[in-house]
C-alpha cells in the first residue's frame, strides 16, 4: 500500500503529520525532495548565513519562487519546506529508511527557463514580483478555489503557463511514481509526502499499475484535530505553494 499525503510547503503542518505516520507506521518515508534540495534544507536550519550565500548562485526561476515560497510562509509562521523537514526528522528518530523521490530541482529548474518562451517567462517574473504583496487573506482564497475545483485549476494554470505545468507538474508526477512503483516492490507501507498538487495525478499513474494507493489531501491535513496528536511523537525540533 503507498500512502499519498498532500501537502503545501508554506502551511504548518508538522502535528498532523506526525499523527498520521503513528497511524500508518510506515515501512519506508518518501519525500518531495533531491539530495540536492535535502542538503540546503538541513543547512537553513545549522547554518542559516551559509544557506542565504548558496542561495545567491541558483538559477533566478528558482530563487523567484522560493522567495514568493518564504514569502507566503511567513504569514504562517513557518519556514518553506517544514513539513519535508518534519517528515525528515520522524523516519531519523524512529530509524524510518528515507527516500528523496524527486528530481533535481536546479537541474529541472534551469531547463525549464530555457525551454519557456518569452511570453511565459514575462507572465512568470510579473506574477512572482507581485506575489511578495499577497496577503493570506489571498492565498487562503485561492487554495480554497483550488480545493473546490481541481481540474479547472490546473487546467488554468496550463493554459498560462504550459511549461510549467509540463515540467513541475506532468513530468515530475511520472519521474516520482516511478520510484514509488520500485519501492513498492520492496516496502508493504510507503509513505510519500509530496506537494498536493502532484496527488491526484499520482495517484491516477499508480492506479494505473494495479498498485494499491491511499490519498490523504492538504485540506484533510489542515482539518485535523491536533488535539489527538500523542505527545510522545514530538520530534526534536498558479498556485506554487503545493507544487
Amino acid at each position: 500500500m503507498i500512502t499519498l499525503i498532500g501537502t503545501g510547503h508554506v502551511f504548518d503542518l508538522s502535528l498532523a503529520l506526525l499523527a498520521i505516520f503513528d497511524e500508518k507506521q510506515p515501512e519506508v518515508i518518501c519525500v518531495e525532495l533531491d539530495k540536492q534540495r535535502y542538503n540546503a534544507l538541513m543547512m537553513r536550519r545549522a547554518h542559516p548565513e551559509s544557506y542565504k550565500t548558496a542561495q545567491k548562485n541558483v538559477p533566478v526561476v528558482y530563487k523567484l519562487l522560493a522567495r514568493f515560497q518564504e514569502s507566503i510562509a511567513s504569514e504562517y509562521g513557518v519556514q518553506p519546506g517544514d513539513e519535508m523537514i518534519t517528515a525528515i526528522t520522524y523516519a531519523q528518530s524512529h530509524q524510518i529508511p528515507l527516500e528523496f523521490i524527486d528530481m533535481n530541482a536546479q537541474q529541472l529548474f534551469t531547463k525549464m527557463w530555457h525551454a519557456m518562451t518569452v511570453s511565459e517567462k514575462l507572465k512568470l517574473l510579473l506574477t512572482g514580483f507581485g506575489a511578495f504583496f499577497v496577503s493570506r487573506k489571498r492565498v487562503e482564497k485561492e487554495l480554497q478555489r483550488y480545493q473546490d475545483d481541481f481540474d479547472t485549476y490546473i487546467e488554468e494554470v496550463g493554459a498560462k503557463f504550459p511549461t510549467i505545468k509540463k515540467m513541475l507538474i506532468d513530468e515530475r508526477n511520472r519521474y516520482m511514481t516511478h520510484r514509488l512503483v520500485h519501492l513498492n516492490e520492496k516496502y508493504s507501507r510507503v509513505i510519500a509526502c509530496v506537494g498536493d498538487g502532484h496527488i491526484q495525478g499520482m495517484a491516477h499513474l499508480l492506479q494505473s499499475k494495479q498498485i494499491d494507493v491511499e490519498t490523504i489531501r492538504l485540506q484533510e491535513l489542515q482539518e485535523q484535530k491536533t488535539k489527538d496528536v500523542d505527545a510522545t511523537s514530538a520530534y526534536f525540533t498558479t498556485d506554487y505553494k503545493s507544487l
